[in-house]
């Protein structure tokens, strides 16, 4: 595509990233959420419910781990908005990944790879590069691993989301409720 001035030439694809988290790596409780970027029930759940996960659980004794599952309901954006959010990740650090995502989602009807650039740019990656890894699908190891992750956890759907490995809803309230009882 003649928009960007980007050097979009393929390199090496990225096989391991560890999932983008919040909170302390030696938790008690962990929740793990699987999510595709292109479905519309994930954008819910992450622009409605993850805020006050992150404000109210996260922190002492609570981690939160961000997983890949792309169904794919987008052939194109279930995988590379999620590539383009693990180049975030890997290029600086897990909390920009997460302010990161949650521009994705927001911008979840318009997905173009100049939005990928901008948002990239916006937190202060490296735009070029992250449009570069989304285009050339350099993170696909690392989505396909954790895609599989999912699905044999037994994920049907997304967002799916587990406390300490038990699958409870994807809302606020059931996650809070089961993350009091693991503590």
């Amino acid at each position: 595509s003649g928009d960007t001035d980007c050097d979009l030439s393929a390199r090496e694809p990225v096989q391991s990233l560890p999932a983008p988290s919040l909170g302390p790596d030696d938790a008690a409780v962990t929740v793990m959420a699987f999510e595709d970027f292109a479905c519309p029930h994930c954008r819910t759940y992450h622009l409605e419910e993850l805020p006050s996960i992150e404000s109210d659980l996260v922190g002492e004794g609570v981690r939160y781990e961000h997983h890949d599952l792309p169904i794919p309901v987008s052939e194109q954006w279930s995988w590379a908005a999620a590539g383009a959010a693990r180049a975030v990740q890997d290029a600086t650090d897990d909390a920009t990944f997460f302010d990161y995502a949650k521009a994705l989602f927001e911008n979840q009807n318009s997905y173009s790879m100049s939005l990928v650039e901008s948002q990239a740019n916006e937190v202060g990656a490296d735009g070029c590069d992250v449009r570069a890894a989304a285009t050339n699908d350099r993170y696909r190891p690392v989505l396909e691993a954790d895609r599989q992750r999912g699905i044999d956890m037994g994920v049907q759907g997304t967002p799916t989301v587990f406390v300490n490995g038990r699958e409870v809803g994807a809302t606020f309230d059931e996650i809070s409720a089961a993350v009091e009882s693991e503590r």
